[in-house]
């Protein structure tokens, strides 16, 4: 598959700000590729140069082989946007606004079938300030998507969504990528970005930090399971290091997390409990997610 988008050694500074220093990545045609980090990390500079709404103090960009900045004309035509922060004339109402926006271009979707997709059509003839939260995000994907574009850029997608409403973006996304669209979403939630993304960029203070699917991320760094149990009372957890699978184990009151790997990692430590007979209740495993590859790698938790 060839690269629909073309990153080398950008650099932008504001004053004594170093917003992006000297990353390279490749998004090929196709793609979910998500860019990850923290508020403040640099993605928000990095898509904008990119889309050319920021012109890079120095390295490279080509976007569908073009440069964003001097070619801004041929690629807005092929290219969507939805802004971390959108808005829209509060009377304005939802099918004025999608065909406002198609009356831009020269190649254009259905209205009607692309709100239908959003699932907007009960709300065609609602006034924007009448949406709720959910409902004004699709409509800014459904404003994104309304010239085909063979690229489309998410920016935060779903910052103060609810997790239901959040899932459903999700979902649009994936349908979005089925219909033939390459899609470069940031977020800075890892949970989004594990759950939609083929491949991964970390970045963190403008530097890239990783670059691989999220699969591969968190095997390469061996990231340990963790079975997370209580102790009701004031028992003390029994001797659980010595076991092949586990690496270490930590208590905190009556909350205790066994840290290991292995495929009889999890009944090797409830076979221990029982052997030992333990109450605990509350058992649960937790995967390593992306969250611990940018705690691995950083030295540092996700900052809001």
């Amino acid at each position: 598959m060839s690269s629909v988008i073309e990153v080398r050694n950008l650099k932008k500074a504001y004053g004594s700000l170093i917003a992006v220093d000297d990353i390279s990545f490749d998004v090929i045609e196709g793609e979910i590729f998500g860019m990850v980090g923290p508020n403040g990390a640099g993605k928000t500079t990095t898509i904008e140069c990119i889309e050319g709404l920021c012109q890079q103090d120095e390295g490279s960009v080509q976007l569908l082989g073009m440069n964003p900045v001097e070619d801004r004309r041929k690629i807005a035509n092929q290219i969507g946007i939805q802004l971390q922060e959108s808005a829209l004339p509060q009377r304005i109402r939802v099918a004025e606004a999608m065909n406002l926006f198609a009356s831009f271009y020269e190649r254009r979707a259905n209205v009607d079938k692309l709100l239908d997709t959003m699932g907007l059509t009960e709300k065609r003839s609602s006034s924007f300030k009448k949406l709720s939260g959910g409902q004004k995000q699709r409509l800014f994907i459904a404003l994104a998507l309304i010239n085909k574009p063979r690229v489309v850029f998410f920016d935060e997608l779903t910052t103060g969504l609810d997790p239901q409403a959040r899932r459903t973006m999700w979902e649009l996304v994936r349908k979005i990528r089925e219909q033939g669209c390459t899609v470069f979403l940031t977020t800075h939630f890892m949970e989004e970005a594990e759950r939609l993304c083929d491949r991964v960029l970390i970045i963190d203070r403008g530097n890239l930090v990783s670059l691989d699917t999220p699969e591969a991320m968190i095997r390469s760094l061996g990231v340990e399971n963790r079975l997370v149990f209580t102790l009701p009372g004031d028992q003390v957890a029994p001797e659980l290091g010595n076991l092949p699978q586990v690496s270490h184990v930590e208590q905190f009151g009556e909350r205790v997390v066994v840290y290991g790997q292995g495929a009889r990692f999890a009944s090797s430590v409830v076979y221990a409990l029982e052997d030992a007979e333990v109450d605990f209740v509350d058992l649960r495993t937790e995967q390593p997610n992306l969250e611990d590859v940018f705690l691995s790698l950083t030295g540092e938790e996700m900052r809001e």
